[in-house]
């Protein structure tokens, strides 16, 4: 049974049995403790928290989940996996423990001809809490489930909390005997390899309010209504049904692994056992490229690109590491254009939607593959040489300031670090590279602004929450009448907030827009009688509040007094030109580059915006040009623009476009600017007809990531000002140059072209003039122990090629007849530089040019190193070269006294 039909008999058997079916949401959840969606439940979170009512009494869905705790055991089970889907029921305060029994046991054991999974009941175990009576009862009431395969369990194995004061309960979850080649008998107990976890009814009755650990929590008592939280693991129960031994040889993982065995000329399985213990390293390797081929494809589909920090990061590390395996397997060519469309392939039968925006996927999969290539080569070199000069000094780790200088300076990932300096034997200084980066992140963080730190309470939130969601009239006005309902200071709640101070407002309705969807907050102001406050900013800390950030100018203000909220209505004009043009922009970037280039993010405040995009290479100038162009014809042709509330089905099937990383519920918000010109699902305000954006000029393009770029514009006044100055610029240079405007690029070209002469020719005759000095060294060599030996500071404008050039020339006019040493300092640009020689008579006595450079260099306040014959260093110092040339004197005197 193949694993899409499988999803479709979950789906429909719950329908049957009056279920909802909720379609899954992104991997991207609008959750601030969560990088990813990670079971089944969390998009139904608010409902078992109490935040938000259920729509349905019953639901289900097979949810996209992503985890990577145990990335490093990717391929060495048979149950670990990044990507995976898990099967859900819900119940809110409808059914219970007897009926979430009844129908899994139901689901699992009919026959496949009558929609079922057509299990072998004799195959199936049972655990429960150890207290559950009840629920020991039911499965022996409702099921064919003997009583020696019910097990008992404690808190680790079997109670359910989110970690957080919150809900829980006991669970109850149903494991699947493979045999005995897969392991011990006895149970699950004994051995969760060959007893298989297939599904885990969870039954959320508690309330708990102190969570120390997983199995140290305080009950404070029942929920106000009993509910159910099931997840069976689709691709558990697909390695059942389809007969294979793990979850990487399903149908919709296993074409990946066998496209890749074949590339790599591996003969999967040959040599492993059924056990996933019993693997061989070629083929845990196959596995990790299977599963992290397919994660990537889902990551990407909903919008992640590749990074350096939370989920860029997870999806970059995930494609290097399936690179990095195919490399090992001995396939050193681009893989992943061989790899990704298979798995594409296979997932769009449940995932139609990748093969439709496989164009964007892939072009960000290749970029970063190519940069990874490019770092390979350049990181490993570099690794490489460090594990050599590490083994040399019998040392057995890396050091820290290594890994950092590999991650840091040429993007090589700590975790291929680690990798690879394991399999030469050596391990790294973990807590070194960490104290390194933790440096690194404090001083970029040091004179950034917390913006949004008065939100960092959220329990204060919740709190305010409880009475109600704040009344959002920023689509309608930009004045309203409102009371507060609440002041926060320092993340707590007071009673009146003084002139002077800065804290978080609550209104019970507002006309101001809270940051989101790309575009900033509004500014303006909130007055009552005597009270004055300057609104810097609106932020929404949790779903349905909207907090606003203020100054008090005049005050003080208190809790419940009346107040009027004003949006200032110039800069909310220029914020709706921002938005509307950056929808205007992508419309006419994907008219002009096609459907694949797909807005990957956004942001816009007055008078600017910028759009991320998905497309793999720079755009030419030509190109932004067009963009521009058919930008500024649809501001010209006064489109309308119109906002309406639908079903997101019904939006999806007019074509709205959605913005990666945001999530939407059941009804959204589609704005349309002169028809299907430009339909997008967004929350933002917006100008009434197109040629309100105004002007509207391009100003820059870059990259910003593998396969993403960024184009930034101006519009309305902002335009007209960038305009106004890149004019003013001509012009001035125009009267520089003694031409007219058009003559000006030109005129320009040939002067860059007369300067580079002139550098090459004062550059010509520098050396010239340095060699010159050169020729004269040799006769300055005075004897120091029977050595000869040359110092001499070149002065501030001898760089360093010119001054170990002098060195070089006076070593070989010195000869080998006599133990001979060179030193020379330099100081191009205001750092000295030192350059050290010996020639192979004063080796022999022991004098190493290495050692020499290091005193040097010291001296300088700075650091060196070299070859014993040819050493070079630098400093901060440039007064100290002549003592720098003198210690260096008294070490040669030293060492052939």
């Amino acid at each position: 049974m193949e694993t899409a039909e499988i999803r479709r008999r979950w789906l429909a058997f719950f329908e049957k049995n009056g279920h909802t079916v909720v379609p899954s949401a992104p991997l991207i959840h609008d959750d601030p403790n969560l990088l990813f969606v990670n079971a089944g439940m969390v998009p139904f979170k608010p409902y078992f928290l109490g935040q938000e009512t259920p729509q349905w009494a019953r639901a289900t869905s097979v949810q996209k989940c992503v985890r990577t705790g145990d990335i490093e055991e990717v391929g060495k089970t048979s149950r670990h996996g990044t990507f995976f889907q898990m099967n859900g029921n819900f119940s809110f305060g409808d059914y219970f423990k007897k009926d979430a029994i009844r129908l899994a046991w139901e689901l699992l054991t009919s026959s496949q001809d009558e929609g079922g999974y057509g299990l072998d009941p004799d195959r199936l175990w049972a655990t429960v809490y150890e207290d559950d009576d009840e629920a020991e009862r039911l499965w022996a009431e409702y099921t064919a489930i003997p009583l020696e395969r019910i097990v008992r369990r404690g808190k680790a194995d079997n109670y359910w909390h989110m970690g957080v004061p919150g809900p829980g309960g006991p669970c109850s979850e149903i494991f699947y005997d493979r045999g005995p080649d897969y392991g011990q008998e006895g149970g699950p107990a004994v051995d969760e390899d060959r007893y298989m976890e297939i599904w885990n009814l969870v039954f959320m009755q508690y309330e708990l309010s102190a969570v120390r650990s997983k199995v140290d929590f305080d009950v404070a008592g029942p929920l106000p209504a009993e509910n159910v939280d099931t997840g069976m693991g689709l691709e558990r129960i697909a390695s059942i049904l389809q007969g294979v031994d793990n979850l990487y040889e399903i149908d919709e993982v296993y074409p990946v692994l066998e496209k890749a065995a074949e590339l790599t000329g591996k003969t999967y399985g040959a040599t492993s056992g059924h056990a996933a213990s019993e693997s061989n390293p070629d083929d845990v390797r196959l596995r990790v490229v299977a599963d992290h081929i397919r994660s990537s494809l889902m990551l990407i589909g909903d919008g992640v690109t590749p990074g350096n920090e939370g989920r860029g990061y997870v999806l970059r590390r995930m494609l290097r590491r399936a690179v990095r395996s195919m490399r090992l397997l001995g396939f050193d060519d681009p893989a992943l254009p061989l790899l990704l469309p298979v798995s594409m392939e296979r997932m769009k039968q449940s995932y139609p939607e990748l093969e439709s925006g496989f164009d964007r996927i892939s072009q960000i999969a290749y970029a970063e593959e190519e940069a990874f290539r490019r770092t390979l080569a350049a990181g490993t070199t570099i690794l490489d040489t460090a594990v050599a000069r590490t083994k040399q000094t019998g040392g057995s780790t890396l050091a820290g300031d290594q890994a950092f200088q590999l991650h840091d300076t040429y993007g090589f990932p700590i975790d291929l670090t680690l990798e690879m300096a394991e399999e030469q034997g050596l391990s790294v200084d973990r807590e070194g590279f960490t104290r390194l980066m933790q440096e690194q992140r404090d001083r970029a963080k040091a004179d950034a602004k917390a913006k949004k730190s008065g939100h960092a309470n959220t329990e204060v939130w919740k709190e305010l929450r409880a009475a109600g969601e704040t009344d959002f009239r920023a689509w309608q006005e930009l004045t309203t009448e409102a009371k507060v309902l609440g002041l926060v200071v320092d993340g707590q709640r007071v009673e009146e907030i003084e002139p002077g101070q800065r804290g978080q407002v609550i209104l019970d309705r507002t006309p101001f827009y809270a940051e989101s969807g790309g575009q900033i907050a509004d500014e303006g102001i909130i007055t009552a009688d005597g009270v004055h406050l300057k609104v810097m900013d609106v932020q929404r800390p949790v779903k349905g509040l909207i907090a606003h950030t203020v100054e008090v100018v005049h005050g003080p203000l208190r809790s419940g007094v009346p107040v009027l909220a004003e949006v200032d209505p110039e800069w909310r004009l220029s914020a709706c030109q921002a938005h509307s043009g950056t929808h205007v922009v992508h419309a006419a970037l994907r008219q002009v580059l096609g459907p694949s280039a797909l807005q990957s993010g956004s942001y816009n405040k007055p008078g600017y915006l910028r759009l991320d995009f998905a497309w793999g290479q720079a755009l030419s100038a030509a190109t932004r040009s067009e963009i521009e162009e058919v930008a500024n014809l649809a501001v010209r042709k006064d489109l309308p623009v119109s906002a309406a509330w639908m079903p997101l089905a019904q939006a999806r099937e007019l074509g709205a476009l959605a913005l990666f990383g945001e999530t939407y519920g059941e009804d959204v918000r589609v704005v349309e600017i002169g028809g299907e010109w430009s339909r997008e699902l967004c929350g933002g305000t917006h100008v009434g007809h197109s040629s309100q954006v105004g002007a509207l000029t391009v100003t820059g393009e870059s990259s910003v990531g593998s396969g993403v770029r960024r184009l930034e514009a101006f519009v309305g006044m902002d335009a007209l000002r960038y305009l106004a100055r890149e004019r003013a610029i001509v012009a001035e240079l125009s009267g520089i140059v003694g031409g007219q405007p058009g003559e000006l690029t030109e005129r320009v070209g040939a002067m860059v072209t007369r300067l580079k002469e002139a550098e090459r020719e004062l550059e010509r005759s520098r050396k010239e003039a340095v060699l010159a000095a050169a020729g004269s060294l040799s006769e300055q060599a005075k004897d120091v122990g029977g050595v000869r030996f040359v110092g001499h500071d070149a002065g501030g404008e001898a760089a360093a090629d010119d001054v170990r050039a002098m060195v070089l020339d006076a070593r070989q006019r010195l000869g080998d007849g006599a133990p001979s040493v060179v030193a020379v300092t330099g100081g191009a640009k205001g750092r000295p530089v030192v350059v050290i020689a010996t020639n192979q008579a004063a080796r022999d006595r022991g004098i190493k040019a290495g050692e020499l450079v290091r005193i040097a260099a010291q001296t300088l306040g700075g650091g060196g190193g070299g070859k014993d014959d040819i050493a070079q260093g630098g400093g901060q110092d440039l007064s100290k070269t002549g003592e720098a040339i003198n210690a260096v004197e008294w070490r040669v005197g030293e060492l052939v006294g």
